[in-house]
């Protein structure tokens, strides 16, 4: 049997600096994300977690803030990778990481749904690994169209995701799924 690891990427307080952080959008993320922490740590899966950089502002590790949101429960033993592309497997160590402990299916959770976290299923299914989209301990936040300047919705930006993944790079799957 492969082992499995939950991917927590990008859930750092960078996102609360953004003009497009919105608390109302947290409460129940939060209450998935922290739920599906606890069942990975009660399956004794890795519980990796994934952060962004760059080379200024906010995403910088100079700002102070690429670290743990609040509510997060990373503990010291919980392995860490820094990244500075969107996907969290080709830049920051963790192909290797996963490929040494013999970790083959990966649960991703996180922040930006449509971003981070879809660009790292998508790699991680190109690279072999068993893939589980955990989609709502994914967060995002509504966007405004290039093009047509209308606002899309976070929960139409989800279901595009949903959409898109399903059943080619991912299994679409809930935080409850994994409770024991």
């Amino acid at each position: 049997m492969e082992q499995t690891a939950l991917l927590v990427i990008d859930v750092q307080q960078s996102f609360e600096q953004r003009d497009y952080w919105r608390e109302s959008h947290v409460p129940t993320w939060q209450n998935r994300q922290s739920a599906l922490i606890n069942a990975a740590r009660q399956h004794n899966w890795p519980v990796i977690f994934i952060y962004h950089n760059e080379d200024s502002g906010v995403f910088s590790p100079a700002s102070g803030f690429v670290k743990p949101i609040d509510f997060i429960d990373r503990r010291e033993n919980d392995p860490v990778f820094n990244k500075r592309v969107h996907n969290a497997l080709t830049d920051s160590g963790l192909q290797e990481y996963l490929q040494s402990n013999g970790i083959g299916k990966l649960l991703i959770s996180g922040i930006r749904t449509e971003q981070c976290c879809e660009t790292t299923a998508r790699v991680a299914s190109d690279f072999g690994y068993a893939v589980d989209f955990v989609l709502d301990a994914t967060l995002t936040f509504s966007m405004q169209h290039p093009a047509s300047n209308e606002m899309v919705s976070a929960e139409l930006i989800s279901s595009r995701t949903e959409l898109v993944l399903a059943n080619r790079f991912a299994k679409i799957r809930c935080s409850k799924d994994y409770d024991t």
